[in-house]
């Protein structure tokens, strides 16, 4: 059968994109270790998101998904609630799995290993198997290449001040995880805020954390992230927002097909991830943000956009971390 596609003259109405990737992943975890019951609505059904569950699975956490209605909900053990896996944890194409799932085996009372497919097995992971040494962890890498499979022998950890050389949510991430069962408060510094999303999180979690500027000489937009360990974590609702980086397609169609406007609802606009907003915004872009609100502490919002006549603009510095997926 023949098929044609005609060129479209605008684009014109509403939509929501899937949730967000990397608060997916954290609601999960961060449910697994909490007291009670946790709900994650408007979860994100991804293959990385599903290896997450998986191997929270074979540790002995009880998740039920209702696919149909994006929902997720996690019967949580606390943080020493984790069992023993009797085969290895399979992360699939996951980096955000397998670093944050390092941090928190580290500090575990047994063995574990983290494998994944053939490119995860190409990935660096000495960035997390660097700082969880410092902590006490007995981590290595089975090839002895710095990459996984990661074998982990669970160990008692201290806590430590970790400047990190680059501004990253999966190396920091990982070390506030790890941070949860060492003997003392954990930070890291980075040259740069990166996502938050861990830190809003876990704060609505129960956890002791905090998060404030911490600029010198050589990085004057250095961030301290520092967390106490030990905490009492309580199971919460969760909704996820919508993806940014899904909503950037859709954006960007708008805005450069002519006589177009398009509402993207519910979209989350963290800081540490808008900064494809600021970038449009720079470059001349109509485009409002409507009924702004809080869902478990990340900002979520309305974007309107119409189409625009748009000029060329500078991206660097600090404004990289908060849109590297969307360039």
């Amino acid at each position: 059968m023949n098929r044609i596609i005609e060129p479209i003259r605008k684009l014109a109405g509403e939509i929501e994109v899937p949730g967000d990737k990397s608060i997916s992943h954290r609601a999960v975890m961060f449910g697994a270790l909490s007291e009670g019951i946790t709900q994650a609505d408007h979860f994100l059904m991804s293959a990385d998101c599903l290896s997450t569950i998986s191997c929270f699975q074979k540790m002995g956490i009880e998740i039920q998904t209702e696919k149909a209605q994006d929902s997720v909900i996690i019967h949580g053990k606390g943080l020493w609630g984790l069992q023993r896996p009797k085969e290895r944890l399979f992360t699939g194409n996951s980096g955000t799995t397998t670093r944050l799932l390092a941090g928190i085996l580290a500090g575990q009372h047994f063995e574990s290993v983290l494998d994944g497919d053939a490119s995860i097995r190409r990935r660096p992971m000495n960035r997390v198997i660097d700082p969880l040494r410092r902590m006490g962890a007995e981590i290595k890498s089975e090839n002895e290449n710095g990459c996984a499979p990661l074998c982990i022998l669970g160990s008692p950890l201290r806590g430590i001040e970790y400047r990190s050389p680059v501004a990253s949510a999966q190396v920091k991430t990982c070390i506030l995880l790890a941070g949860l069962y060492a003997d003392t408060a954990s930070s890291v510094i980075e040259p740069a805020l990166s996502r938050n999303h861990s830190e809003l999180m876990l704060r609505g979690f129960g956890a002791d954390i905090s998060s404030e500027p911490f600029p010198d000489h050589a990085y004057p937009n250095a961030w301290k992230a520092s967390i106490r360990p030990n905490p009492v974590l309580c199971g919460q609702s969760v909704t996820v927002p919508g993806d940014i980086s899904s909503a950037a397609y859709f954006l960007a169609a708008a805005l450069i097909v002519p006589e177009s406007e398009v509402l993207v609802k519910n979209v989350g606009i963290n800081q540490t991830r808008a900064g494809f907003l600021e970038v449009l915004r720079s470059m001349g872009a109509d485009l409002v943000i409507l009924n702004e609100r809080e869902q478990g502490g990340e900002p979520v919002a309305d974007l309107l956009v119409k189409s625009s006549s748009l000029h060329g603009t500078v991206i660097e510095g600090a404004l990289i971390p908060a849109l590297i997926d969307e360039l």
